[in-house]
């Protein structure tokens, strides 16, 4: 026998996996099974969340609520129907000039355009009344980290910022409240206990279900389908729930620590594991950390690839990051993308602070911190103008990075429909 034939994972022990699944006394996943059929099982849950989402009903709840945002999504609504925004045509035309016409794009490799973190619905309308004036890309892909029940109370901005990724054609991931800074361990606090996160991050003892719970709630209540995902429990979870029959979605936070190839081996034999017969699985993406190269992401790619995957699930990488407390600075990963981004498909290209040279001269740089600033305090303070100026400086990392991957000839996943 060779050395790598004693690797086989027998069937004796995919038996005793199934076994350990199937067995009615087993007390974690009895609990699982209760928890659906308490949100009225599979069917209904789907059905429920279908629902939830259509656009017309998400308007009428806006409406019903005196929401302030329902004038903005038909505003939104109207330059959208009118091509009020620059078309993928007109864009390489403005970045390449007479070029673009005869420039081959890699569309096969093209890189999602993804901002993070869209905290605050009338941000988005900011960023999109800038995109039309100076004819710019929107995102593809929104990542949001504000409190849930904090967005439910605030004018419907949860409802309005469902509402508006289906009209701009982007997809979304939310965060939700049952997350590791949720005091859900009772033995830290703030930035002051940060280093006890390292071993203890996401959701302790019954959190996991909890997180589960508040899934499904969003899920059915609001149309909600991705939600990030930080804990090997919450993760494990997000798999069986899809392999029961509920459509759910979830994307890994960077905080999970896929920073080497066999860290994404780990995370991609889960999904492959527990995904549905037809190939399906609920992990639709991953952060990896900031630590990795562009061999880490080769390597990943071949696994992911071998494991059937490259088309379901997206690499997330961070491009820039905010200014404070989550890197050393300056972080511009922009011309490792480009060189990668011509060998590996299904890649986004994810935006958390603006380009560090710009960023640093702000008054109030950005800073990973205030994503968890409540929104009482930030106007306490007077920091909205300030978050709202990090983000369009977000938003012009994103477009700095269009302009690289065109001239590169490598094709970019916008919003679509706003760039046809």
């Amino acid at each position: 026998m060779s050395l790598q034939e004693k690797l086989r994972v027998g069937q004796e022990r995919l038996d005793e996996i199934n076994d350990l699944l199937l067995d009615p006394d087993n007390p974690l996943l009895g609990e699982l099974l209760e928890l659906v059929e308490r949100h009225g099982g599979p069917d209904a849950i789907n059905r429920k969340a279908v629902e939830a989402r259509r656009l017309d009903s998400l308007k009428e709840r806006l409406e019903a609520q005196a929401s302030p945002y329902l004038e903005d999504i038909a505003w939104l609504e109207e330059r959208r129907d009118e091509g009020a925004f620059i078309s993928v045509a007109d864009y390489r035309e403005k970045i390449l000039g007479d070029a673009a016409a005869s420039t081959t794009f890699n569309e096969s490799n093209a890189v999602t355009l993804e901002i993070s973190a869209l905290q605050y619905f009338p941000m988005l309308m900011a960023e999109a009344r800038q995109a039309i004036d100076r004819q710019e890309l929107m995102p593809g892909r929104f990542i949001r980290v504000r409190n849930m029940a904090e967005q439910v109370e605030d004018n419907g901005d949860i409802l309005a910022v469902a509402a508006a990724m289906q009209i701009v054609g982007a997809s979304y991931v939310e965060t939700l409240d049952t997350k590791g800074t949720d005091g859900s361990n009772v033995h830290l606090g703030g930035p002051e206990t940060i280093t006890g996160y390292f071993g203890g991050v996401g959701q302790p003892n019954d959190h996991v279900l909890k997180w589960a719970d508040e899934y499904l709630r969003y899920y059915t209540e609001y149309g909600i389908t991705q939600v990030l995902n930080l804990n090997p429990g919450t993760v494990l979870v997000g798999y069986l729930l899809h392999k029961l029959g509920v459509d759910n979605e979830f994307k890994i936070s960077v905080f999970m620590g896929n920073d080497n190839p066999f860290a994404v081996l780990w995370t991609l034999l889960g999904a492959r594991l527990f995904s549905r017969d037809d190939g399906t699985t609920s992990l639709i993406g991953f952060n990896f950390s900031n630590s990795v190269n562009n061999d880490t992401i080769r390597k990943a790619s071949a696994i992911r690839r071998a494991l059937g995957l490259e088309d379901v699930v997206r690499f997330e990488h961070h491009i820039t990051e905010t200014y404070k407390s989550i890197v050393l600075q300056p972080y511009d990963r922009l011309q490792e993308l480009v060189e990668v981004a011509r060998e590996v498909p299904n890649i986004s290209a994810k935006h958390e602070g603006g380009v560090p040279e710009v960023d640093m001269t702000r008054e109030h740089p950005s800073d990973i911190l205030d994503y968890f600033m409540p929104k009482a305090d930030v106007l306490a303070q007077g920091l909205m103008p300030a978050l709202e100026r990090n983000y369009l400086d977000k938003h012009d990392s994103v477009n700095r990075t269009a302009a690289a991957l065109t001239r590169a000839g490598i094709g970019v996943v916008c919003a679509g429909n706003l760039h046809r």
